[in-house]
């Protein structure tokens, strides 16, 4: 069975470009791949995080996981700092990694923009955990959004490059995007991602927004000129309100837009608002469910961390070895 990988930072909230990018694909996938699916605390502390409401989004993320359809039994479930190996074989790949690859990466770039001097090292070496959190669980398949791509060929290279220099050890991971869903965008900016640490709320829709919040957010969404409901590379706007539609309602693009023609904007805009909400408060549902039972989730995570661990152990046993610090 093929061995994929897939991981979220915990936040207090995920957004529907999460879903569709990252949650509902590693659902799809645990069905016919060996999963492991985890909560990237430690690279969530790359930022500020407040120390208590980092404990209930890691908590808040595995509900999430949870209602999700991510089956504990099958996935190996669990939280990055749980298992201390990911950070003693990122140092490993510190030391083979160059600072010009890590300078090139398009994510540091984007964050450390303004910031001069006052960047963390951990917001520059995340590339390298990753490819610790990839490289450890022989995983053959990264399902990741198009912004995420350059990290997975990073690990690509660190990969081959420790294998060239140490001997045959890591297998060399190939990144899977999402054609359809893999990057939603802002519905304040159909030019930029959609993104948890947007400056302004109206540029996403989170899982957990209630049904009236989803409405005024949809009918303040940013559309193209023109009357048209149709999209296409001149209209960004409509591209993504129609991708969003046809995600949730599994019809096509083009069976919607036909279903449109000559109707008005508010005509969609209303329509799909509804079905997001009524595709919403089924997941809500579930979510609060599983929040409310924290000792179950603590349980769930931390079985998950002990298999994920005698996974790790043994992949870095060997990588000792292979360096010539094992006596």
């Amino acid at each position: 069975m093929i061995k994929a990988l897939t991981a979220l930072q915990p936040t207090n909230f995920f957004h529907i470009g999460n879903w569709f990018g990252a949650i509902e694909p590693a659902v799809a996938l645990q069905r016919d791949h060996k999963l492991s699916m985890f909560i990237v605390d430690y690279h969530a502390i790359t930022v500020p995080q407040k120390p208590e409401e980092l404990r209930k989004n890691i908590l808040f993320a595995a509900a999430t996981y949870l209602a999700a359809g991510i089956d504990p039994k099958t996935t190996t479930l669990f939280q990055q700092s749980a298992v201390s190996e990911h950070t003693e074989l990122a140092w490993v790949l510190n030391c083979i990694a160059k600072v010009g690859e890590l300078e090139r990466m398009t994510q540091f770039k984007d964050k450390a923009k303004g910031k001069g001097e006052s960047v963390s090292m951990g917001l520059f070496g995340y590339p390298v955990l990753m490819a610790a959190d990839i490289l450890l669980y022989d995983t053959e398949v990264v399902p990741v959004g198009e912004d995420q791509k350059q990290h997975v060929e990073l690990a690509r290279d660190l990969a081959i490059r420790f294998n060239r220099d140490f001997g045959e050890t890591f297998v060399v991971p190939v990144p899977k995007i999402r054609e359809v869903g893999a990057r939603i965008m802002g519905l304040d900016d159909p030019m930029k991602k959609m993104s948890k640490s947007a400056p302004s709320a109206k540029n996403y829709i989170s899982l957990m927004d209630d049904a009236d919040t989803v409405v005024k957010k949809i009918k303040g969404a940013v559309t193209d000129s023109g009357s048209e409901i149709r999209g296409g590379n001149d209209r960004p706007a409509f591209s993504n309100l129609l991708a969003i539609y046809s995600l949730i309602t599994h019809r096509s693009v083009e069976a919607i837009e036909t279903e449109y023609i000559g109707k008005q904007y508010s005509d969609f805009k209303g329509d799909l608002a509804e079905v997001l909400n009524l595709w919403l408060a089924p997941l809500q549902a579930k979510i609060k469910t599983f929040v409310e039972h924290e000792n179950d989730l603590k349980a769930i995570l931390n079985e998950g961390a002990q298999r994920a661990r005698e996974q790790a152990q043994r992949r870095m046993k060997q990588v000792r070895e292979r360096i010539g610090v094992a006596l």
